[in-house]
């Protein structure tokens, strides 16, 4: 159906617009019905429908419709796996038509800046390509069906605490290459239907009424087409945030805002156009929805299959000394609550009501030797006595011994931040007297951020299982007794402690949080530090092996116009059927700028049978090898040599080829009395001017024309002379009576025409 909707808009009144910008109830919008505009539905989430059709809430107290509790993003991110992820968002669109659903509230991709951050459970990655990609296949999925996704939350919110006020202060390098690239990428690979602006202010201004960040960044920019919506009590200013490019309050006011805007057109500080605009934006995607309506059953055990496929596709296998594997005839102890009553999604507004939840002792087969003790409680930090005890001579008596360990629901949710990174102490007290009667030992983690391991170098095996969503105990069970190959890798680095990670002197301030870490976020920091690390990124364990050969780069030299082509092949070299994820990063050998040691640009996940080789290839483009440069407002990759880097991880590089960039992308000259030498020196197109003073001042500082040291001054030396040269403000050289100050200043005038 073909609508004209501004000639929709030109027959609402004033009043009707301003209504249009704010939400009817808790989950919906407001409909015109003498107009034939519908009131639509919006609800959570971004792994599962949270759908109220009672009171609504937004922290998940009260009870939604049974759904299917997918993997969140803490674990699907792992799958390193685009089509699956629009298999997922396929499976969600499909969900949301069935249950007349016209906006998803996700996916969420905000960066993991420290594992503090009571949301992690909700966020893809600390990498912001990963985050990116993921995204955009999932939002690909969802909105084939005509349903919308409200991608969030933009931006920089990265802290639970005062998270409704506190200010994200960060310099706009850091902001474009960390924390907005995946919002970026989700706006021009699938152009989602509408933002979430977040709760904090972004450099002492609210993200809801930032025209920076909504309309010159989101729209001017990266041309995103929807609407923006608050996130659930996220207005400062309605108006404010009206003119800045927030279209919808979420949820209603009660009719306050409306009053506002309508107040401000009649009184010209609110042009009435913009009022127009925010409603056609809005309108355009009701109407998308509604013209859209597919017949769609609620296909809830297909849909359990699916969130244990993604699940067993994206668990990670940390360690594996020989141990897995399960064999059905061996006897084995499952200790832990866990196994039995599994933590599988995080708490707070994106709570699904599961309609199943299978748990890895119910889902083993029945011919395994399997005996259970409790050992410890899945919801609190207790130490009993005599379920210690009982799980001890359990441990004694098996082959081995597989622990289900994790994070109670208290310990982390939206909300609020965690305040350490340990399991819960009885937990960890209980793993080390098993430890003392029994080596063969196995953790299962169900957690939604990472957990210090003090145990890590005792135990045989560890499996990652996160936050699984409600198949989470088949995906378990398959995985430890081999129906499945582990294929999962970290989309995030797990370190050995939380001092380690570079947010971690100030995360969690009040109302000013400084970002003091800049662009080093995660493995960009602990790779660049050369730190030890428990896992690294992009780091995950097989039941098969894989070997890597034949690196091929299209070309050895480029320019900024120049898309490059990367081929390699990739091998099964083990005796099972499994999936290898290949990581492809760029490392830049200029030293025009301070960047990371390396940053991933290239992923594939890839399926070998065994003895198996197939070709991955990769495609980078002038972003790939660029940074954000402040003093020219956009990206720029420096003329110079850049390394790329095939391999399983952050840290397991196994193949490298270099290219040669030339950019024809100038930067500007801005040449003052304080610019050292060093700098003009380095430049081309300066260089010649100071060539002279270079030669005078090695005179002065005791070096002969050849570099040799005058008169046997072992004092001077060649690298002393060199350092301080290339540190001299241009000034001095009046001072050492090279040239006269006017003389200077006409040189400087003339470099800077250039």
């Amino acid at each position: 159906m073909k609508r004209n909707v501004k000639e929709l808009i030109s027959q609402m009144t004033l009043e009707e617009k301003a209504g249009m910008c704010s939400g009817l109830d808790f989950w919906h919008l407001k409909g015109v019905e003498r107009l034939g505009i519908p009131s639509v539905m919006v609800s959570d989430g971004p792994h599962g429908l949270r759908k109220q059709e009672e009171e609504g809430d937004h922290l998940g107290i009260n009870d939604s419709i049974k759904a299917v509790c997918f993997p969140p993003a803490v674990l699907s991110a792992c799958s390193f796996d685009r089509d699956l992820m629009h298999e997922f968002g396929d499976a969600i669109g499909k969900e949301a038509q069935a249950n007349d659903l016209s906006v998803v509230l996700g996916p969420a991709v905000n960066i993991k800046r420290s594992p503090l951050c009571g949301r992690n459970f909700e966020y893809y990655s600390e990498d912001p390509y990963l985050a990116g990609e993921t995204a955009a296949a999932f939002i690909n999925g969802i909105q084939e069906h005509h349903v919308g996704t409200s991608i969030k939350h933009f931006a920089a919110n990265n802290q639970e605490y005062n998270r409704m006020s506190s200010s994200s202060n960060a310099d706009e390098r850091t902001l474009r290459e960390i924390y907005f690239p995946a919002f970026e990428t989700a706006v021009k690979k699938s152009q989602p239907y509408t933002f979430m602006c977040s709760y904090n202010r972004i450099n002492g201004t609210f993200a809801s009424e930032n025209p920076w960040l909504l309309t010159d960044v989101l729209r001017n920019e990266w041309g995103f087409k929807g609407y923006v919506m608050s996130d659930w009590g996220a207005v400062n200013e309605r108006v404010p945030g009206l003119i800045a490019g927030l279209e919808l309050e979420m949820p209603s006011s009660g009719g306050v805002y409306d009053k506002e805007i309508v107040a401000a057109v009649k009184d010209g500080s609110l042009k009435e156009s913009i009022l127009d605009q925010a409603v056609e934006r809005i309108l355009n995607i009701v109407f998308e929805y509604t013209d859209h309506r597919e017949e769609q059953e609620f296909t809830l055990e297909a849909d359990h299959e699916l969130a244990k496929k993604i699940a067993v596709e994206s668990m990670v296998l940390l360690k594996n000394e020989s141990i897995l594997p399960l064999k059905e005839t061996e006897k084995i102890a499952f200790i832990g609550e866990f196994a039995r009553k599994p933590r599988f999604q995080g708490g707070g507004s994106s709570h699904i009501n599961s309609f199943r939840v299978s748990s890895a002792l119910d889902s083993i087969s029945p011919a395994a030797d399997v005996r259970y003790a409790k050992g410890f409680p899945a919801d609190a930090d207790i130490y009993d006595e005599t379920l210690a005890q009982e799980a001890v001579d359990a441990a004694r008596e098996a082959d081995k011994v597989v622990i289900f360990a994790g994070l109670p629901d208290s310990f982390e949710s939206e909300g609020y931040d965690r305040s350490h990174m340990r399991l819960p102490d009885c937990q960890n007290r209980l793993i080390n007297q098993i430890l003392s009667v029994q080596s063969e030992v196995i953790i299962v983690l169900h957690n939604g951020s990472p957990v210090e391991m003090p145990w890590l170098s005792s135990v045989k095996g560890v499996l990652e299982a996160y936050l699984g969503g409600q198949a989470v105990g088949e995906a378990v069970a398959d995985i430890l007794y081999g129906k499945s190959c582990p294929c999962g890798k970290l989309a995030e680095t797990i370190p050995f402690k939380l001092s380690d990670n570079p947010s971690y002197l100030s995360f969690g301030e009040g109302e000013n949080v400084t970002y003091q870490e800049g662009i080093f976020v995660g493995y960009r920091y602990y790779d660049t530090k050369e730190m030890p690390v428990a896992f690294p990124f992009g780091y995950g364990l097989s039941y098969t092996s894989f070997a890597y050969d034949h690196l091929q780069i299209d070309k050895s030299e480029i320019t900024d116009h120049d898309t490059v082509t990367v081929s390699v092949d990739v091998t099964n070299t083990g005796h099972m059927e499994g999936k290898e994820i290949v990581q492809l990063y760029v490392s830049d050998l200029t030293c025009a700028a301070r960047r990371p040691v390396r940053e991933l640009k290239g992923y594939e996940k890839v399926s070998l049978l065994p003895g198996e080789t197939k070709t991955v290839h990769f495609t980078l483009d002038y972003r790939s090898f660029a940074w954000y440069n402040e003093t020219i407002g956009d990206w720029y990759a420096a003329s110079g040599d850049y390394e790329i880097l095939i391999g399983a991880s952050s840290r397991d590089l196994m193949l490298t080829g270099k290219i040669h960039m030339t950019t024809q992308k100038i930067l500007p000259l801005k040449v003052h009395m304080n610019t050292t030498l060093g700098e003009l020196l380095a430049d081309q197109r300066t260089a010649g001017y100071v060539e002279d003073f270079k030669q005078k001042l090695s005179q002065v500082f005791g070096m002969s024309s050849s570099g040799e040291r005058k008169d046997g001054d072992v004092a001077i030396s060649e690298a002393m002379n060199t350092a301080m040269i290339a540190c001299m403000p241009l000034r001095n050289v009046v001072s050492y009576g090279f040239c006269s100050k006017e003389e200077l200043l006409g040189m400087i005038e003339k470099m800077n025409g250039q």
